[in-house]
């Protein structure tokens, strides 16, 4: 596997694969769920644009699906989940988890909680997931106040 040592700030982390997979089929869906509806010669042209709506709908949803990142720079980490942002001080993070069966990272923070980084995930890229857990380790023991990861 690769060294721990920190990589160059700033540095973005995210499911590369995951992100092409879901952005192509939210493309491919809303093509085929909108041409459905555009050449069904029996419908009004509201319920042309139902089909259009819903197709955007599911779309949008895959989009969002897809957000997912970390972001580190010298002052901290932005962890970009599905619905939220948070930003923290490397100070704040005091461990990088990502343990056998783990469907992402996780963070142990200073307030005694864990947060999720849904921007690290080993699904489909497992050995991509685990050098970025491993530089986001390294980065956060060298930069706050992180003791080694397990």
């Amino acid at each position: 596997m690769s060294d721990t040592s920190a990589p160059a700030l700033p540095v973005t982390f995210r499911p590369a694969r995951t992100r092409v997979v879901l952005l192509t089929s939210g493309v491919a869906m809303f093509v085929v769920i909108s041409a459905v509806g555009l050449m069904l010669d029996s419908l009004s042209p509201g319920e042309r644009m139902s089909f259009v709506f819903v197709a955007a709908l599911f779309a949008g949803v895959l989009v969002m699906l897809s957000r997912p990142k970390v972001v580190a720079d010298d002052d901290g980490v932005t962890v970009v989940n599905i619905t939220r942002v948070r930003r923290l001080a490397w100070a704040e993070i005091l461990r990088v988890n990502l343990r056998p069966g783990d469907p992402w990272v996780f963070l142990d923070l200073s307030d005694g909680t864990s947060l999720p980084v849904l921007g690290i995930q080993p699904g489909i890229a497992k050995g991509r997931a685990i050098e970025d857990a491993r530089a986001l380790r390294a980065l956060a023991d060298s930069r706050g106040t992180g003791r080694e990861g397990a």
